[in-house]
Formats: C-alpha cells, sequence, structure tokens
C-alpha cells in the first residue's frame, strides 16, 4: 500500500484487474442474468426478513409496556408518555443517529475482507455512546425541572422526572444493542438478533407484570422493565459474538485502536445523527401544533393514532432500509459497483411490494381501524378520511428508508442530513403550518405538510444517488477500507 493513501498499491491493482472483466460493461448498463437477480433476491430476504421480525418485536415490547402503565390511570401514563418523548428527544434518537455511522465504517469494511476492523469500530462506538450517555442521564436526571422550567403542570413534571430517572440504565443498554445490531448486521448476520430479540420478547410480559403490578413500583417499574429486557437482549447478542464461529474473525477482543482516529468516527456519525434527528423532531412538532388547533382534543386524537399506525408500518421498510444499507456498503467496500446498483434495483422491487401490500390493508380495515384506539364515533370517521394520506405515508416511508438506507451505505451522510433539514423545515413543516392553520385543513393539513416535506427529502436523495458515480465510490470504499482507520466519506 502506498503511504500516500493512492491506489497504486499491488494489492488494489490486482484487486481492480480481477474485478475488470466483470465490470466492463457498467458503463454501458448493466446486464444482469436471472441468476444474479434471484441470488441478490434471496440475499435480502434472508437478511431484511429478520431484521423486520426485530424491528416488529421491539415495537411490541414498547406497547406492552404503555399498556401496563395505561391501566395505572391517567397521569401515570401522561407522565410516563412525556419522560419517553424527552428522552427521545434528547436521547435514544442521538444513539439512533450515531449508531448509523457502523453502517458505513463496518459495513464497508467487512465487504473489503478487513474484518478486524468490524469489531475495532464497534468498540469505538460503544466507547464514545458511553461518554455521550454521562451528559444526557444527568440531563434525563433533572427532567422534573426541565419540565417545569418550560411551563408544564407540577404534578405531571414530577411523575415525568421519576420516569425518566428511571430510564436512565434503559440509555446505556440501547447503546450497546445499537452497537451489537449494527456489528452483526453488516456482517449479513441477522436471525440472531431476531432470535435474541423474540427471547427478550416473550420474557419481557413476564418481567413487567413483576415490576409494575406486583413489585409496588407502578410506572417506574415499566421503566426499569424496559432496562431489563434491553439489558437481557445485549448479554444474548453478547454471548453469541463471544462464542459464535461466525465472529471470530471479526471479534477478536478489545482493541486499542478503538481508541484512535475517534475524530473520523464523529465525521460520519455527526450527518448522520442530524440526519435522523431532524426528521424525528419533525413529528413531535406536529403533536404540539395538534394542541394549537381549534378543537385540540380531537385533532390531538386522530393524529396520535396516525403517527401509531405510521410507527407500526414503519418497521418495515425500516428493516429494509438497513438491509440494502449493509448490501451497498458491503459491495462498495468489496469493490463491486455494479453488485451495489444491482442490490439497489432489487430493495425497490421489495419496497413496492411492501407498499401495495401494507396500503392495501391500510384500504380494507379503514371504516374499523379507529375503533381500536377509541371508542368515539367522531374519532373512528376522521381517522376513516385521513386513509388516502396513510397510504401515502406509507409509500413515502418505504421510499425515504430505502434511500435513507442506500445514503448511510455509501457513506453520504451529510447531504443526507443537509436534504433533511431542507425537506421538512424548509418545505414540511411550514407547509404543516399553512395547510393546517391558515387553509383550515386541521389534522389532515398537518399530515399533507409532512408528507410534502417526506416527498422533497426522497426527491433531493434520489437525484444524488441518481447521479452517483458508483465505479468512483467503490473505489473510494475500497481505498479507504484498506486503510482501515479512514472512512470512506463524501464531501458533498
Amino acid at each position: 500500500m502506498d503511504g500516500d493513501g493512492s491506489l497504486n498499491s499491488p494489492l488494489l491493482i490486482r484487486r481492480w484487474e480481477d474485478e475488470s472483466a466483470k465490470e466492463l460493461e457498467f458503463a454501458d448498463g448493466p446486464k444482469w442474468r436471472k441468476e444474479d437477480v434471484l441470488g441478490e433476491l434471496k440475499k435480502q430476504v434472508a437478511l431484511g426478513g429478520p431484521l423486520v421480525t426485530a424491528n416488529l418485536l421491539q415495537k411490541c415490547m414498547q406497547i406492552v409496556s404503555v399498556m401496563f402503565v395505561g391501566h395505572l390511570g391517567e397521569l401515570p401514563l401522561a407522565g410516563a408518555s412525556m419522560a419517553t418523548s424527552f428522552a427521545n428527544a434528547i436521547g435514544f434518537s442521538v444513539l439512533y443517529g450515531m449508531a448509523g455511522a457502523l453502517d458505513t465504517l463496518c459495513g464497508q469494511a467487512y465487504g473489503a475482507k478487513q474484518y478486524h476492523m468490524v469489531g475495532v469500530h464497534a468498540q469505538r462506538a460503544q466507547f464514545i455512546f458511553f461518554v455521550i450517555g454521562i451528559p444526557i442521564s444527568l440531563v434525563l436526571y433533572n427532567t422534573e425541572g426541565i419540565l417545569q422550567a418550560v411551563g408544564q403542570d407540577a404534578l405531571l413534571s414530577k411523575e415525568a422526572g421519576s420516569y425518566a430517572i428511571c430510564m436512565i440504565p434503559t440509555l446505556f443498554a440501547y447503546s450497546l444493542l445499537q452497537t451489537l445490531t449494527r456489528f452483526l448486521q453488516t456482517q449479513n448476520d441477522a436471525l440472531p438478533i431476531m432470535l435474541s430479540t423474540g427471547i427478550t420478547s416473550l420474557l419481557h410480559l413476564p418481567i413487567c407484570w413483576v415490576l409494575v403490578s406486583k413489585s409496588g413500583l407502578g410506572a417506574k417499574g415499566a421503566a426499569l422493565a424496559n432496562s431489563v429486557s434491553y439489558f437481557l437482549n445485549v448479554i444474548l447478542l453478547s454471548l453469541y459474538v463471544k462464542f459464535s464461529t461466525t465472529c471470530v474473525k471479526t471479534w477478536t477482543g478489545f482493541s486499542m485502536e478503538a481508541f484512535h482516529n475517534i475524530a473520523h468516527f464523529f465525521r460520519l456519525a455527526i450527518p448522520s445523527t442530524v440526519m435522523g434527528c431532524l426528521e424525528w423532531a419533525s413529528y413531535e412538532i406536529l403533536i404540539l401544533l395538534s394542541g394549537l388547533l381549534p378543537n385540540p382534543k380531537l385533532e390531538a386524537s386522530v393524529l396520535a393514532i396516525c403517527l401509531n399506525t405510521e410507527a407500526l408500518t414503519f418497521t418495515i421498510p425500516q428493516g429494509l432500509g438497513d438491509c440494502i444499507s449493509t448490501r451497498v456498503s458491503n459491495e462498495l467496500g468489496a469493490g463491486n459497483p455494479r453488485r451495489a446498483v444491482l442490490a439497489i434495483r432489487v430493495i425497490l422491487l421489495l419496497v413496492i411490494l411492501d407498499s401495495l401490500l401494507v396500503g392495501a390493508f391500510i384500504l380494507v380495515v379503514h371504516n374499523f381501524w379507529g375503533y381500536l384506539y377509541s371508542n368515539e364515533q367522531e374519532v373512528v370517521d376522521y381517522v376513516s378520511r385521513l386513509t388516502p394520506l396513510l397510504v401515502i405515508a406509507n409509500i413515502m416511508d418505504g421510499t425515504q428508508c430505502m434511500l435513507s438506507g442506500i445514503t448511510r451505505g455509501s457513506g453520504r451522510q451529510k447531504f443526507g442530513a443537509l436534504a433533511n433539514l431542507g425537506a421538512y423545515y424548509g418545505v414540511g413543516i411550514p407547509m404543516a403550518i399553512i395547510l393546517a392553520f391558515y387553509f383550515n385543513a386541521g389534522t389532515k393539513g398537518l399530515w399533507m405538510g409532512v408528507i410534502s416535506g417526506s416527498f422533497v427529502q426522497g426527491l433531493s436523495l434520489l437525484i444524488m444517488i441518481l447521479s452517483t458515480n458508483w465505479e468512483q465510490e467503490a473505489r473510494k470504499a475500497t481505498d479507504s477500507a484498506f486503510h482501515s482507520s479512514i472512512p470512506a466519506i463524501n464531501t458533498t
């Protein structure tokens, strides 16, 4: 390897010469055989299926916790909801976004067969997340005072504050779980993720029952139950990584390399965090805006139902987005631009299939879906009228997750962050305000606004992806992976 970091080393020259015969037709338009497409489809189903299932199971765990708290009364439920929203905004969303850097780093390192660096990148993330978790924990510890300072009810703030304190262990468990999940996912080893999440989900119900109903802890027991379940999931995955033969090359024990080149990690992690948090926060803003509408109780209830419905259906495209992120990063790291493009085209077919099936389901159940959340006929009818927008939102979710996954896999989170900023805060939120308040469209207007933001975001990412020189990106990723600690970052 040349000392100047170029692609002139004998190893890389041979690597590209070996691939040249397979890549010659790339410039004239790729021509894939049926076996190529079917092979890629099998890879994505094998990877995406367990990831989608794991996402659904994690969502079920959250629902179970809310159900237990809900049976304690309105105040515990309101306090837990407020504490959870606050913790999501300042903690969990940040850690989830930063973990997106591992999609690029671990995925490209694995594709380039720099296996030991997959574990090093994961260890570096664990160290960084632990350090970042300390100030976040201090903020959570002072949740009660912060909520009172912004004008929230004192009794509600106290309830939310006690719940938030009990969520602090969950924060550290969640950060470990994210690194382990990305570590395995980028190696196309998703089955253990699904199995460990399944076991944890089954045990979460009795854990909640004991800590909420039998221990006398009340709502705080639900927060502690989440911590126990997350740590259990971490333990199961850690045992798998430690003793599984599939991780022998990628997990070689703790390395001091994890404490080096931390700045390079942040160069991907910061825009990755911004990319995720901007979108996440836009939905929180919608909830706040719904409380300012003429009939806030009705509008907020309907919006909550729509958001919960979207969150449930979102688990499928989210898993597909993680899948394509891994496939693109692996193939770019291996120096296979043609296969990366094939992966993108195949995931498009899966996203279209998901959109059609879920959209059809929403249309079939639209007349009585609202009854799952409310007995008020006015609420049910309102939700039914919003069904077409839910279908459109589902289509946008699938497209957005796919394009965001490609963006992470190719290491261009900086562009993704700028696209999200312009789409949601330059278009989506302003459009929602105009439609909801100036044209009196209510929740429908809010929903149309955020959909318009999703459309602009998707269009921006699509233009970026269509204009990409994939051969150049593959060369950058391969060169980066062989210079193990230097990530492939596009400057756009």
